[in-house]
């Protein structure tokens, strides 16, 4: 399995394209135009109830882009030395998550809604669930 040394540095927000106009706006993403990698599964989360968290792990492989379709909430990044907390509130800015890096996602909003594309179909093999398990793996990296 490859290791990485990313860090929470290595993420960033990306402005994405918008066209507004009287009807109102679009936002479009497209495969090797304006995202780093091939999209290969899309989902979104809803319907999240007041004080829940969501996340809680980490990826081997999987490169993810995190929008707020709806609403708002926070993103916390650790890469086992670092934090970084990111508020998303805007359907044109998307969190560009590299692997390796533990992510939670908390705070969310009323009626949030929470796009994400990701560069792997669905895979637990890919995941590290547990942190002590994320730690050791930084630390083999």
């Amino acid at each position: 399995m490859k290791r990485n040394n990313n860090t929470v540095f290595d993420c960033s927000v990306i402005d994405l394209p918008q066209i507004c106009n009287d009807a109102g706006n679009i936002t479009i993403l497209e495969n090797g135009n304006n995202i780093p990698f091939d999209v290969k599964r899309v989902y979104y989360l809803y319907d999240i109830p007041g004080g829940a968290s969501r996340g809680g792990h980490a990826h081997y492989q999987l490169e993810q882009y995190i929008i707020a379709g709806c609403g708002s909430f926070e993103v916390i990044l650790n890469d086992g030395g670092n934090s970084k907390k990111i508020t998303l509130n805007n359907p044109n800015k998307a969190l560009h998550i590299v692997p390796g890096l533990w992510r939670e996602l908390d705070n969310f909003s009323s009626g949030c809604i929470t796009l994400v594309l990701a560069s792997e179909l669905y895979d637990e093999a890919d995941y590290i669930r547990k942190y002590e398990d994320f730690l050791k793996f930084k630390k083999e990296r």
